[in-house]
């Protein structure tokens, strides 16, 4: 079963690069998500909503599925991994110096699909935000 698991993460990044509808095949009806800015949806159509957002505001996504680390407890798969892409104005990212691309999702499982994914990642991709820039700021600290 870890495996199968382990298979149908690995599958929810394929689709998500791709854009694949599908992706619903793999999810509960009752699916809740999470994601930065958007906050939790739940079912299908909520799943959907955070995916257009999300693939509306890009050109390209892609997983380094070279680099996941899978976590397995239970019922639940957590990934870290590497992700990086093109913006839709046309900024790659992710930007050398100030972002590396990382996420981590815990998906939880109800038997083979996917009945919850929370998706850890900082939403701006193209590291725009400077003011959410800390370090360099004479931040001290102390133990």
């Amino acid at each position: 079963m870890t495996q199968d698991r382990i298979a149908v993460a690995t599958d929810y990044f394929r689709k998500i690069d791709s854009g694949d509808p599908t992706i619903l095949d793999i999810l509960t009806d009752d699916v809740v998500t999470y994601f930065p800015k958007f906050g939790v949806g739940y079912g299908k159509a909520e799943f959907m909503e955070v995916a257009k957002g999300l693939l509306g505001s890009l050109q390209r996504i892609e997983h380094d599925f070279d680099r996941m680390t899978f976590h397995v407890a239970g019922d639940h798969v957590i990934v870290e991994g590497f992700e990086g892409g093109v913006m839709a104005d046309g900024t790659a990212w992710p930007v050398e110096g100030r972002s590396e691309g990382r996420f981590a999702n815990v998906f939880e499982f109800d038997g083979a699909l996917i009945k919850r994914v929370f998706i850890y990642v900082d939403p701006d991709f193209a590291s725009a935000n400077d003011a959410g820039f800390l370090w360099g700021r004479n931040v001290r600290l102390t133990r």
